[in-house]
């Protein structure tokens, strides 16, 4: 073997293995550490992984070569300038994820200069009660922009499901003071309130829909709350928030863990929904069923639908016997054990079973997947 490759494929040992291996390269006679060709990657890289070195694996931190002038700002930005974007992305939730670094989330600049994408999503909504100030302001951006987007990409499939073809040219509502929708108008134009001429600037109105209500199926969405559940939490209340925008359909969502939060009239904003969910807790879904029940206006024309991993944190039998009261009722009941893209979906099977043999549909799906059978049960 050729010097020069011999050397380039020990720059390149050194790279994979890190500074500990130093020394043993240097044994070879072959390799010196002041030609070591990857400086700057090796620094970014060890930034990281090194937190894999700590006391608690075993390791004795002793003292290095010299301090890394490195800090997270830097440090993102230089790995967008070196590595390509899902590179970016994969160090970036890893970062999160794996080594906890929270400072991503607490620093508004660097918060703002992430790629906004789902894994920065669950990470915001998992920390946002340390945020302040600023930050929070700067995180429901990104939420926003996430949520846009993924609302963009169901939302043509929600429509063609459940209404079949949009057409264009029929408008939804009409634009008159008898349609007026006073308190969404208030509600939608606080942020524009003038407090030294103590009146109202208004942006937009807002308007009910023309819509007979006496067609309208009803959905009820049971949303668990707890930590396993975030991607089911996130990808449930974009899809309440396209449902309620249906002129078929009446949407409530209603979040919970041991206590239950009817977030219905939140609908319009899926923002304002996720950034209202505060993930963990218990959970105690006899409680969420019960109150789902009160909101039954006509059951053999509503489609009632749990999602949770069905760890009930008290006596099952009680979600058992809830459950059975919405299926005799007449309601059309759906146990999604997980709704997103992934379908790794962990849950109580026994429950699962139970509940399927008590006449319940029971499955992991993705979003299409149940605007499409809400759309054939409908039609």
């Amino acid at each position: 073997m050729e010097p020069d490759l011999s050397r380039e494929a020990l720059n390149r040992w050194r790279l994979l293995l890190g500074s500990h291996a130093e020394e043993s390269l240097e044994g070879s006679g072959v390799y010196q550490s002041s030609e070591f060709s990857y400086q700057e990657l090796d620094s970014i890289l060890e930034f990281l992984y090194n937190r894999e070195y700590g006391e608690e694996q075993g390791y004795r931190k002793e003292g290095g070569r010299g301090d890394s002038a490195l800090t997270v700002p830097v440090w993102l930005n230089k790995i967008r300038k070196l590595f390509p974007k899902k590179t970016v992305e994969i160090l970036e939730r890893q970062a999160l994820d794996r080594y906890n670094m929270k400072e991503l989330l607490t620093d508004k600049k660097v918060l703002e200069s992430m790629e906004p994408n789902m894994t920065l999503l669950k990470n915001i909504l998992q920390f946002k009660g340390r945020m302040k100030g600023e930050v929070v302001k700067s995180a429901k951006e990104i939420v926003r922009k996430v949520v846009d987007d993924l609302r963009r990409q169901l939302e043509n499939e929600v429509q063609t499901s459940i209404v079949g073809k949009r057409n264009r040219h029929k408008r939804g509502y009409t634009k008159s003071m008898k349609n007026l929708d006073v308190h969404k108008t208030i509600r939608k134009n606080l942020k524009n309130y003038d407090r030294k001429k103590s009146r109202f600037i208004i942006d937009e109105l807002y308007f009910h829909s023309n819509i007979q209500h006496h067609n309208k199926w009803n959905i009820v969405i049971v949303v668990d709350e707890s930590g396993s559940m975030m991607d089911s939490v996130i990808y449930s209340s974009v899809m309440a928030s396209i449902f309620y925008k249906l002129a078929a359909l009446k949407t409530h969502l209603v979040i919970f863990d041991t206590k239950v939060v009817d977030l219905s009239d939140r609908l319009d904003d899926p923002v304002d929904v996720l950034m209202s969910v505060q993930l963990g807790g218990g959970t105690h879904i006899a409680q969420a069923l019960k109150y789902g029940r009160t909101l039954l206006e006509n059951p053999s024309k509503t489609i009632f639908i749990l999602v949770s991993d069905l760890e009930e944190g008290y006596p099952i039998k009680e979600m058992y016997r809830q459950s059975k009261e919405i299926i005799d009722a007449g309601c059309k009941f759906l146990v999604l054990t997980a709704l997103d893209f992934e379908g790794n979906a962990t849950y109580n099977q026994h429950a699962a079973r139970v509940l399927s043999d008590m006449g319940a549909n029971v499955a992991a799906i993705t979003p299409d997947e149940l605007a499409q059978w809400i759309g054939k049960v409908i039609k």
